[in-house]
């Protein structure tokens, strides 16, 4: 019962909230918190049942659902799912706190946050295909009415291209999900069935169907050219819906593709490697040149995210190469690493902006010397996104150039993507000296606090485990090694 109680506990909250008057903002934001809560501390006791050295599915459920098409509720967690399970209920828990300042319709805003979770967490728990595509596509809604309602001024647009890319995606998706039913022998939606007959899905038919599946899937990473989304929505998105946008909705992205596709399809994967090595290249030059064109915080956070999505397609694009152990570890460390670090960053200018209405870079200057617990923070943060040793962001970038180096035949492409290492450092450096050091501006003379106690409980979390992870990474590796050493077997047939 303890999945089904993470997945399903937001959306009570979301139904109990949906029964407590507009009025009382106070106790909406507290059912909220305590659902939230409530997620995160079962998916916590959820990991201390897990047994981190065993690659089989744990925790399962399954149900008959719709008997005559073999469809089942049937969740399952193994060392892919569980790193990601933690990880949304903690960036939820924290996202919730974080919109305590959200004053318009209130209530609204915390109900379609919470069923939000819930479709996300759906995703990584479900081992029936279509149980997960329903959960995926019940992440469309709420996300659209957060930013469309709550964002910026160019919030309807930014609303709308999210929608519209996402689903054009989803029906893709939805294609190669049927494909794969009408092929497999019995018919099933079953997940591990799928991947048990791997062996039958092979053939020019079965690229075409992993090309359908994995266009779906880049849209959300989001991967070189399907990527266009991204930053808008980010822009205009209030801060906490930001957080979850790079914190958790990226990662079902690369998740699907390791569940799904090279679960499923080895030897389309294997074809297709060569070219997400070139595709992830794209991501992490073109991402940082992008981010380094930026005057606006938040942007630039937000095209760093197609650059750390990179590494994580780099990563996994080194499954079929000699370090495919180091690369997909990186890869899954990555998605865990790229959620802390950059949904941290997220809140940190939401903490900026909440005074000053700005985040253009040009507007700030010497903010060290009034702001020093914020500076000092966001100093952290910065480092660690930029890949500093010692910090969460170093260990999974260097793990995914590390199997990147093993796929002899790409070796130019993981070569030139090192470019983006160094154009990271060179904006990120370049905002601490704009925005921290010098002159202060006089214009902001008393109107400029230091961050408060509600701020602090949502960034220091996020602080320490970057710290954590970056010293001691050993303990996560060690949970997702024997599920991706048995997914590594699989593809290679090794």
């Amino acid at each position: 019962m303890s999945l089904t109680l993470i997945t399903f506990l937001p959306l009570i909250g979301s139904a109990v909230i949906l029964l407590l008057p507009k009025e009382k903002k106070g106790l909406i934001r507290a059912f909220a918190t305590a659902f939230a809560g409530a997620a995160f501390l079962v998916s916590i006791h959820a990991y201390l049942n897990y047994n981190g050295g065993n690659a089989e599915m744990q925790l399962v459920e399954r149900h008959a659902w719709i008997p005559v098409f073999d469809i089942h509720y049937y969740l399952g967690v193994d060392g892919l799912s569980m790193p990601l399970v933690l990880l949304t209920t903690l960036l939820s828990l924290i996202s919730v706190i974080a919109s305590y300042g959200i004053e318009n319709r209130v209530k609204e805003y915390f109900f379609w946050f919470l069923m939000l979770e819930t479709g996300m967490m759906g995703v990584f728990v479900s081992l029936d295909i279509f149980l997960f595509y329903v959960f995926w596509e019940l992440t469309l809604v709420p996300m659209y009415f957060l930013i469309g309602v709550w964002g910026g001024p160019k919030k309807e647009y930014a609303a709308v291209k999210f929608f519209l890319y996402t689903l054009a995606g989803s029906v893709f998706m939805l294609l190669g999900i049927l494909a794969l039913y009408f092929s497999s022998e019995p018919r099933t939606f079953d997940l591990l069935q799928l991947a048990q007959q791997s062996s039958k899905f092979m053939g020019v038919r079965f690229i075409w169907i992993f090309l359908a599946l994995y266009v779906g899937f880049a849209v959300k990473v989001p991967a070189f050219p399907f990527h266009t989304w991204l930053p808008l929505a980010h822009v205009e998105a209030p801060t906490a819906v930001s957080v979850i946008l790079a914190g958790v909705l990226l990662k079902m992205g690369t998740y699907g593709l390791l569940r799904v596709s090279f679960a499923i399809l080895p030897e389309a994967t294997r074809w297709f490697m060569p070219i997400l090595i070139v595709i992830a290249f794209i991501n992490i030059v073109y991402g940082a040149f992008c981010a380094m064109n930026q005057r606006d915080i938040k942007r630039m956070v937000a095209y760093s995210s197609v650059n750390h999505m990179g590494y994580c397609l780099l990563g996994m694009a080194a499954i079929t190469g000699s370090n495919a152990s180091a690369g997909l570890s990186g890869a899954v460390l990555q998605m865990v690493n790229h959620g802390i670090i950059t949904g941290s960053l997220f809140l940190l200018v939401g903490v900026i902006y909440d005074q000053a209405h700005t985040r253009n870079i040009d507007d700030f200057g010497g903010l060290g010397a009034k702001l020093p617990v914020y500076t000092g923070i966001m100093t952290v943060q910065v480092m660690a996104s930029l890949g500093l040793p010692g910090l969460a962001g170093f260990v999974s970038e260097f793990l995914c150039f590390l199997g990147g180096f093993g796929q002899r035949a790409s070796l130019l492409w993981v070569s030139l993507s090192v470019i983006g290492i160094v154009v990271t450092a060179a904006f990120f450096l370049k905002l601490i000296k704009d925005v921290f050091l010098g002159p202060f501006n006089a214009k902001w003379e008393g109107h400029l606090k230091d961050m408060s106690a509600r701020e602090l409980v949502t960034v220091v979390p996020l602080v320490v485990l970057t710290i954590f992870l970056g010293v001691y990474p050993t303990g996560l590796i060690q949970l997702m090694d024997a599920t991706l050493t048995n997914l590594i077997r699989h593809v290679t047939g090794g």
